[in-house]
């Protein structure tokens, strides 16, 4: 909860036994979560496993943070609605990002709306003049250090690099949700 600016709801559940905590190892730690916002990014929903952790216990013991001795992976799911994906692009941290895309993917910024319509992104802008906004649909697919966008009327692809210790191995859009699968390094 501290490191999120809100959580509507939150289940975690730690994974061992108490003699093996007081040792310094979880077995593992499962946490879901539900209309969470994390450095300005909506999310509808957000399902984490964890591996086993090492933890240094003395800090814990003296009343200080937990420490942890160990990286280790977590794999797990993170859903977006349209709504909050928008919202988020339109946020001061991610609106330079937002821009970026429109003016990637439709030649003009700023980014005005993202929304989902059956298995695809739809990006829009309004053009100075225009009635109508400008939009452009994209299909969404995970390859191996990135998020690819293809645009529905075959234009160039636009490739958003990720995180070298996140890996994203499916994106799916569908049922007014765009959910992103995979598994992340945690160092401490």
């Amino acid at each position: 909860r501290q490191q999120c600016d809100a959580i509507e709801h939150l289940d975690i559940r730690m994974e061992g036994s108490a003699a093996r905590l007081v040792r310094g190892r979880l077995e593992g730690v499962h946490l879901v979560a539900r209309g969470v916002m994390f450095q300005q990014l909506e999310f509808e929903a957000v399902e984490l496993r964890s591996e086993a952790i090492r933890l240094r216990m003395g800090a814990l013991l003296r009343r200080q943070t937990v420490e942890l001795e160990n990286p280790f992976r977590i794999q797990g799911n993170v859903t977006f609605t349209g709504e909050g994906l928008s919202r988020s692009l339109a946020s001061p941290a991610w609106q330079g990002f937002g821009d970026d895309l429109a003016e990637e993917l439709l030649g003009l910024s700023p980014l005005s709306n993202v929304r989902i319509s059956g298995d695809h992104l739809v990006f829009s802008t309004s053009a100075p003049g225009a009635e109508v906004p400008l939009e452009r649909a994209v299909r969404l697919e995970a390859s191996e250090a990135a998020l690819v966008l293809h645009p529905l009327d075959e234009g160039p692809a636009v490739t958003l690099p990720i995180d070298p210790d996140i890996r994203i191995d499916q994106a799916v859009v569908g049922g007014g949700l765009l959910q992103l699968q995979g598994e992340a390094k945690v160092i401490p």
